[in-house]
């Protein structure tokens, strides 16, 4: 049974380098019979526990289920909650400048978040989360280009974009088009940079779509559920890109 674990979990290759960003080394070792680095070893552990807040926060805020409720300083706290405990995992366990943009990138979110819980300070929400998108464009950064990224994007963005603006009141047309342009260049950065950052930009993408579908264009059935999983999974999953290395691919 220890034998059958050992293969189907600690060999996976994403366990070390995708979960919690271990080294190949450390996979390919314990692979071959040798036990990885009781360091090492302690060091996953000491990840794990500081992401039980993000994980306990997460579970109170949908057993909660705050957007049922009326707009309260309670509940913009408890939605940021999840947010914040992942900025301050990363404070507590990363380091470097990539670490920080991200940090000050999930402060803009959770800014955002609370922001959006009020319909008059709406557009604030807005630029804090577009704060927040060229914060995540400037961590990942212009290498891998991967310029052939951007024609899916292109082609999802302008019709979703257009559909979108014809919803919009004047006062929201030129803030919500500046967010789109943001998070368009979020999502190929994101997905060039590959690892967990690729499925992060992608969740927040969907989630933001989802979001801006139900709100402006036609109410859909549990989106509310829909949009907040996704997007603490896309939070959650850039934040683990700290403990990894960009690909390498240039093509």
């Amino acid at each position: 049974m220890q034998d059958l674990y050992r293969k189907l979990v600690w060999c996976r290759p994403e366990f070390w380098t995708v979960t919690l960003g271990g080294s190949l080394a450390d996979m390919v070792a314990w692979k071959g019979g040798m036990p990885p680095n009781p360091h090492f070893l302690a060091q996953q552990l000491y990840l794990g526990r500081s992401l039980s807040p993000f994980f306990l926060t997460c579970a109170a805020y949908f057993i909660l289920w705050i957007p049922e409720d009326p707009p309260s300083w309670v509940g913009a706290l408890v939605k940021c909650l999840p947010v914040l405990c992942l900025a301050g995992f990363l404070r507590a366990c990363a380091s470097g400048h990539y670490s920080s943009l991200l940090q000050v990138a999930l402060l803009f979110s959770a800014f955002g978040d609370g922001f959006l819980i009020w319909p008059e300070t709406f557009l604030y929400g807005v630029a804090a989360f577009t704060e927040a998108q060229l914060l995540y464009v400037w961590a990942f950064g212009l290498t891998p280009l991967q310029p052939g990224l951007l024609l899916p994007i292109v082609l999802a963005s302008l019709p979703f974009g257009g559909l979108l603006l014809l919803h919009l009141s004047p006062d929201k047309a030129l803030p919500l088009t500046a967010y789109i342009l943001a998070l368009a260049t979020m999502l190929w950065r994101g997905l060039a940079r590959g690892g967990s950052a690729h499925w992060g930009a992608l969740f927040f993408a969907i989630s933001d779509a989802v979001l801006a579908y139900h709100t402006f264009i036609q109410p859909l059935p549990y989106s509310r559920l829909a949009v907040m999983a996704t997007y603490y999974a896309a939070q959650f999953l850039i934040s683990l890109s700290a403990f990894q290395s960009p690909r390498l691919k240039t093509s």
